[in-house]
């Protein structure tokens, strides 16, 4: 998605987001990571936490690039045992607000519902995402990606092990 001569509308958000659904709902995960910056990061804070800083707090996830790489290398492998056979996921992004831009950032939030279907169980998602979106070169990438669940605790016996 260009956006070199195309002002940044909430529409052109929406797009990139409902983008970044699918790749992740098809698991073309190498594509997904296309999406980040190299010094890109994703968090899931703990649900018992949600504003708190990975420096100092536990989190579910708490990614540097490096490690993102690495998550989307393992997940990727047929024989990642976390996910085999790979869940089934939908994902529903509504709410989306753009909350600061300066000529080169945006600080975006945006609701979301993923259903993780595995095993004959349905997971369900609920939370808000907050992202740090740069506009390099006429193309958006992700800096900061951080899924807050709304959740008061993760189903017995589950776990994040598909990217929120």
């Amino acid at each position: 998605m260009n956006i070199v001569n195309e002002k940044i509308t909430e529409r052109t958000i929406e797009q990139f987001l409902y983008r970044e659904a699918d790749l992740l709902d098809e698991w073309k995960l190498e594509e997904w990571l296309q999406l980040f910056t190299e010094g890109g990061t994703y968090s899931v804070p703990t649900t018992d936490n949600q504003d708190g800083d990975s420096k100092d707090s536990l989190f579910l996830i708490a990614d540097d690039y490096h490690r993102l790489t690495a998550r989307v290398k393992r997940l990727s492998d047929k024989w990642a045992h976390a996910e085999n056979p790979r869940s089934r996921t939908r994902r529903y992004i509504t709410n989306v607000q753009i909350k600061e831009q300066t000529d080169d950032k945006l600080e975006i939030t945006a609701n979301f519902l993923v259903y993780r279907m595995r095993y004959g169980f349905t997971d369900t998602y609920v939370g808000k995402y907050n992202y740090t979106l740069l506009n390099q070169n006429g193309e958006l990438k992700i800096q900061d990606r951080k899924a807050i669940l709304d959740l008061e605790a993760l189903r017995p016996h589950s776990r994040v092990s598909i990217i929120l």
